[in-house]
C-alpha cells in the first residue's frame, strides 16, 4: 500500500533562516513556495533525489505549525508516503486499529489528496498519507 517516501515535512520559524542550509550548504534543489491557506502554511520546497523536503512556516500564530514548534520546537514534523488511493488506505489503517486525525481526505500541497495519521498511533510520528494530484 505505501508506495514510497514522499517528503518530510520540517517546522521551521523562518524561511530565511533555513535557505541558505538547505540550498547554499546542502546544496539541495529548490523547487519554490506555495501556501496552503486552510493549514495556515506556507511551504518551501526542496529536492533530494526523488525525495521532497517540506519548510512548513506558519502563517499565523495560532496555526498549527506555530503550535507544534511551541509545544516541540524545530525540526520534523511528519513523514508522508505515497499511496495510490487515499480513501483506501485511510479504510486499511482504520481495519488495523490506527487512529486517524483525517477520517476523509483534504486537499495539501500541489493538489494532493492527503490524511494525516495520529501520532498515538505511529509511535509518537505523524504520518501522512500522500495521493497525487491526476
Amino acid at each position: 500500500m505505501l508506495m514510497k517516501i514522499d517528503h518530510l515535512g520540517i517546522a521551521v520559524n523562518s524561511h530565511d533562516e533555513c535557505l541558505s542550509l538547505y540550498g547554499d550548504v546542502l546544496g539541495l534543489e529548490f523547487l519554490g513556495y506555495e501556501i496552503i491557506e486552510d493549514q495556515k502554511v506556507e511551504v518551501a520546497f526542496f529536492k533530494v533525489g526523488d525525495i521532497k523536503i517540506e519548510l512548513l512556516k506558519s502563517t499565523c500564530p495560532d496555526g498549527p505549525i506555530a503550535k507544534h514548534i511551541s509545544r516541540k520546537g524545530h525540526g520534523l514534523h511528519h513523514i508522508a508516503y505515497h499511496v495510490l488511493n487515499v480513501e483506501e488506505a485511510i479504510l486499511e489503517m482504520k481495519k488495523k486499529g490506527v487512529a486517524m486525525i483525517d477520517e476523509t481526505p483534504r486537499i495539501g500541497a500541489g493538489g494532493n489528496k492527503i490524511a494525516f495519521m495520529h501520532p498515538k498511533s505511529t509511535e509518537g510520528l505523524l504520518v501522512e498519507l500522500c495521493e497525487y494530484a491526476k
